[in-house]
């Protein structure tokens, strides 16, 4: 038997009221979660089109040849790093004015796999055999309303389609349950001296990957208490836990040092979730948004060419603040990444561009943080990855985020230092 998808009744509403406009298709991404039993599907949006991309006409024999799995790659990349924990892309989904083909089902086969490929290659984490390891495929027909569903193995290219049970339920985005936190971190990436053809970009992914075997070993607190991974997470027993690492010196040539708070936020469906999924939504959250953070700032670096500093100098820059929006009717809430010289309106764009989706300014909440990236070179440094006594600037940065909304709901304290296990505190609340 396949699996079953539960999908908000609003994600059938989205995909009906899609309009070709005279194109022979229109492609997107399905968003929800993943669990032993179902999947739930709570958002789909449309890959948007291309600028330079010629509008083709709506024909038949056109098929799919015109499809872009380059852009709707990148879309879905994008789009992955605007979900918070426990929330991920589910698959893929097409709308043509014809049933069902053989060539639309080789198409989006070719697809999920590519799209599943780009969403995971800069993870932080690996997945567990727990973890789901199933993807949808889902053809919409525009003059039928036919509905053609199917998954495919994404750790075998060469799974055969599973038929899939495609079920809409009214609410379903209404029963989730909350997960926050703040984690303070202080990551201190030697850049090692035999490692000099490495860029500035791979030798922080290195760094970061260490720190995330940190943030896997933690000891994490829900509501201040330790509970066992196997119980519900709305009861649980407590437990004892002590658990060590320890710290490394070695020759580097320069080092970057990764200091702030970070707002973390996490959602699991409210059928009877376990603390172990809870668990695993937060550190996910967590390891995803510091590494999407530097990757969004090399890119900034990278596109508008900021030169590099002279030997023993210092450069801080700050990493973009993360801006959560709810999505309407539902608890759960989506982000983004917003420099300090970005606008409101900015973020409202982006979240048009990527989710098709039209926010209200007044609905960002943009999180109280101060993070920033400290880059020095000095020959021949011993650099302890335990080290946190790198100098701040002296005055602050100009274009820190003034808040515009504050909604300090569950503020917890979190500790990731490189010498000690993590300790990661979090509230759930559920509405």
């Amino acid at each position: 038997m396949g699996r079953t998808y539960i999908v908000e009744e609003t994600v059938g509403q989205y995909l009906s009221n899609i309009n070709l406009q005279e194109k022979a298709f229109v492609s997107g991404l399905l968003i929800g979660q993943c669990s032993s039993q179902k999947d739930y599907v709570i958002l789909a949006t449309r890959t948007p089109p291309r600028e330079e991309q010629n509008e083709s006409p709506k024909d038949s024999k056109a098929k799919l040849d015109n499809l872009d799995e380059e852009w709707a790659t990148e879309h879905a990349h994008q789009v992955s790093r605007m979900l918070p924990g426990g929330l991920l892309v589910l698959g893929v989904f097409i709308i043509t004015a014809l049933e069902m083909g053989s060539e639309f089902q080789n198409t989006l086969r070719r697809l999920v796999f590519a799209v599943e490929k780009s969403v995971n290659k800069k993870r932080l984490w690996n997945f567990t055999e727990e973890d789901v390891s199933e993807r949808v495929i889902l053809h919409f027909c525009s003059s039928t309303k036919k509905i053609f569903c199917r998954t495919y193995d994404i750790h075998d290219p060469k799974s055969s389609a599973k038929p899939a049970d495609w079920k809409y339920q009214n609410g379903l985005s209404a029963s989730w349950l909350s997960l926050e936190g703040t984690v303070y971190v202080n990551i201190h990436v030697p850049l090692s001296t035999t490692s000099a053809s490495y860029t500035l970009e791979k030798n922080t992914k290195n760094g970061l990957a260490r720190w995330a075997k940190q943030i896997e070993n933690g000891i994490y607190l829900i509501n201040g208490q330790v509970k066992d991974e196997d119980c519900d997470l709305l009861e649980g027993q407590l437990l004892n836990s002590d658990h060590r690492s320890t710290a490394m010196v070695q020759i580097c040539s320069g080092s970057v040092n990764l200091k702030g708070a970070v707002k973390c936020r996490a959602y699991i469906h409210s059928n009877k979730p376990k603390v172990k999924d809870a668990v695993q939504a937060m550190k996910r959250d967590i390891l995803n948004t510091v590494a999407d953070r530097c990757e969004i700032l090399f890119e900034d670096l990278l596109l508008n060419e900021i030169p590099e500093k002279k030997d023993s100098e210092k450069e801080f820059h700050i990493l973009p603040h993360r801006v959560f929006v709810p999505i309407p009717g539902s608890t759960v809430m989506l982000c983004d990444y917003k420099f300090g010289d970005e606008s409101a309106e900015e973020i409202r764009d982006h979240f048009l561009e990527m989710l098709d989706r039209m926010i209200q300014i007044e609905d960002l909440e943009i999180a109280e943080e101060i993070n920033t990236a400290c880059i020095s070179s000095s020959m021949d440094t011993e650099a302890s990855l335990d080290n946190t006594d790198d100098e701040q600037p002296k005055q602050p940065i100009k274009t820190t985020i003034v808040l515009k909304i504050q909604q300090n709901i569950g503020v917890i304290a979190a500790f990731a230092v490189a010498a000690l296990a993590a300790g990661i505190s979090f509230h759930y609340f559920s509405d």
